[in-house]
């Protein structure tokens, strides 16, 4: 069947002119240790704001732009738990960083029990908040008795287990790296070339959409973060642009009202497992875990099923394949990665989208990196420039439905 699929698409292939290469599918290796993303930089620090007087709990208050607006997100490490007092003590913070910096358009909180803090990967926040400066009034008012009546606060249930803690993959998505036999691995290679020749879903893959229609999914990985989501989706809200975003469950869970907020703008919502883990080498109840565990989190967030699927790292096996078969997804991989989340210099990430561009095509960017905001606006203007349209993934896999469906219609007339 691959064979017959690469000759038929041929022909569509030579209209729509000539493709840069696919990422190459190589072979994994079983039980590789969790290294750090090779070649990455580390971030430029944020600016941050010293609180006066300093509150003893705050560890850190950053923030940042994306030209329009500036939000901050501030760090708060308690070790009495009771929602009563962290509510109060996030209260306290978020007015004093709006007072210390009054340009800023929102705030968001962080509130972790001391002891267990390990970073953005590690154990959840007891309590997180987003405050928008036109919302302050209603989040000062807030009570324990009252929490509800703010839809953009989470408190840490403690009642929600979804596996052993994992440590998330901290690792750029550079090949889709397949774990099986070699016979398979080179089965895999032929399907991605004929897929990337004809466009669509195949099976329940999709590498790339239809190389003929002048439109190209846009995807953000690691959604939401607690700062640089609402940067990301003003600026694509500014651009009237609709994207894909692949949450991790995990962060969903901690930052909801993130997530509601991209599906209010039209946004997608994808899964990108629970903990951020490579899943090539676990066992398919552990994987069925990982996928499933993220789809409960964001189905009751949206109240909608999710379709799409991306393994961290760009890992698969059989055993990937098999359970995302099994729960009706697809797995989504993408045709170009800049590699944003090595922390590149502008230039750089812009001329590697600007070369990677393509119809049919699938950008990979992450939403936690700062530089990506930046370079956002110039990027969505060349598409449009170049007269490809940036939307969703199931936009672009619908598009070659539609357009196979209309073929099938005419060959039938």
């Amino acid at each position: 069947m691959p064979f017959i699929l690469f000759f038929l698409a041929v022909f569509s292939f030579a209209l729509a002119g000539p493709l840069a290469p696919l990422p190459d599918i190589v072979p994994a290796v079983p039980g590789e240790a969790q290294p750090t993303a090779p070649g990455t930089r580390p971030a430029p620090p944020l600016p941050q704001l010293e609180l006066t007087p300093p509150i003893p709990e705050v560890q850190k208050v950053e923030y940042a732009s994306n030209g329009f607006i500036e939000v901050a997100h501030a760090l708060v490490l308690v070790s009495d738990l009771q929602p009563p007092l962290m509510l109060r003590k996030a209260q306290q913070v978020v007015a004093q960083v709006f007072l210390t910096r009054p340009s800023l358009s929102e705030v968001d909180i962080s509130v972790y029990r001391r002891e267990e803090y390990a970073g953005f990967g590690g154990p959840l926040p007891r309590l997180t908040a987003s405050v928008p400066r036109t919302r302050l009034e209603a989040f000062q008012r807030l009570t324990p008795a009252n929490l509800k009546s703010y839809d953009r606060l989470w408190l840490n249930p403690r009642d929600q287990i979804y596996g052993p803690f994992r440590t998330p993959t901290d690792e750029l998505e550079t090949n889709l790296q397949f774990q099986g036999s070699p016979v398979q691995l080179k089965a895999q290679r032929l399907e991605q070339a004929a897929a990337a020749l004809q466009g669509g879903v195949v099976g329940s893959r999709f590498y790339h959409g239809d190389p003929a229609v002048p439109l190209a999914a846009l995807t953000f990985d690691d959604a939401p973060h607690p700062l640089y989501a609402p940067l990301l989706l003003d600026t694509l809200r500014r651009a009237g642009v609709k994207a894909t975003f692949f949450c991790i469950g995990r962060n969903a869970l901690a930052y909801p009202y993130f997530v509601r907020d991209m599906v209010r703008d039209g946004h997608e919502i994808g899964n990108h497992t629970f903990h951020h883990v490579r899943l090539n080498n676990l066992d398919k109840s552990t994987v069925l875990m990982e996928i499933q565990s993220a789809n409960q989190v964001l189905e009751r967030i949206t109240g909608r099923p999710v379709r799409y699927f991306r393994p961290p790292g760009g890992r698969f096996s059989p055993t990937v394949l098999e359970v995302v078969r099994e729960l009706n997804m697809t797995i989504v991989f993408w045709t170009d990665d800049p590699g944003d989340f090595q922390n590149l210099p502008d230039t750089t990430l812009e001329n590697r989208l600007e070369r990677k561009l393509r119809r049919g095509g699938i950008v990979l960017l992450h939403d936690n990196v700062l530089s990506t905001i930046e370079v956002l606006p110039d990027f969505l203007r060349l598409a449009e420039r170049r007269g490809i349209r940036l939307g969703t993934v199931d936009e672009l896999a619908r598009s070659h439905l539609s357009k196979t469906s209309a073929e099938s219609l005419t060959t039938r007339k």
